[in-house]
């Protein structure tokens, strides 16, 4: 892990650029997250790792914590949104008992494990300020899977009628962001949809974003009945996200 980045002397002030810290939200990641971890931690750019686990009835908070990572648990399963939430809050606490100024955002699941290490393409354009937020575009997955689409045509096409945007990989969570970006999408859409409510905030908030294509691999959701539930929750989250979007415009 880089060195804690230390806030410049006042003959210095064009020295200081704000570190990466990485949010990591997962649920029953015990057999994945140290490997996540590792690759994540050896990031240059990274110097705080916050994981949240989101309920998990394994032992995914003891590797985790055994692998570096500050750690909240929350004793129930609360969501994608809720996780990312506690995460930050715990980030930003942290930073101002510290004096820390706060950190660019890297968003990351769980269970990418050593591809986690490619994770720096995100964060050059945010740290380099040529984007406020980017999202990471991954390749043709090895693991079989996946649904029909339904989720990502109605993210795609929702977030191009309101913000003109059309994105590649709407749902894709691999994402690195300055605060000013997380402030404008703030409260964070809820569960599923946050992906999508994050998107369409910091595009209107007049904020830059861009997709950007990296070497992930994941874990890809069945076609069992408990992937085929997920999916529902997700579009019902998309669905959400986008129809409070719709009346706000108005």
């Amino acid at each position: 892990m880089a060195d804690e980045a230390t806030v410049p002397t006042s003959a210095d002030p064009a020295a200081y650029r704000p570190g990466v810290a990485a949010i990591v939200p997962c649920k029953d990641e015990a057999d994945r997250i140290g490997a996540t971890l590792a690759a994540v931690r050896d990031l240059p750019e990274v110097d705080i790792v916050v994981v949240v686990d989101d309920g998990s009835t394994d032992t995914t908070a003891e590797v985790a914590r055994a692998g570096g990572a500050v750690v909240v648990v929350h004793p129930r399963n609360r969501g994608k949104a809720a996780a990312l939430r506690s995460g930050v809050a715990r980030l930003r606490a942290d930073e101002a008992r510290d004096g820390h100024p706060a950190r660019h955002l890297l968003f990351v699941d769980g269970d990418l494990q050593e591809t986690a290490a490619n994770l720096s393409v995100l964060v050059g354009p945010v740290a380099g300020g040529t984007a406020d937020m980017t999202i990471a575009t991954l390749p043709p997955q090895q693991s079989a899977g996946g649904g029909h689409g339904f989720v990502v045509r109605l993210a795609r096409d929702g977030i191009e009628r309101l913000t003109g945007f059309r994105a590649v990989q709407p749902l894709s969570g691999m994402r690195c962001l300055t605060a000013e970006a997380y402030a404008a999408a703030a409260p964070l859409a809820r569960g599923w949809g946050v992906e999508v409510g994050l998107t369409v905030d910091v595009l209107r908030a007049g904020l830059r974003v861009l997709e950007v294509p990296c070497e992930l691999q994941h874990r890809v959701s069945g076609t069992d009945l408990r992937s085929q539930l997920h999916r529902a929750a997700q579009y019902r989250d998309v669905w959400l996200a986008l129809a409070l979007r719709r009346r706000l415009r108005r």
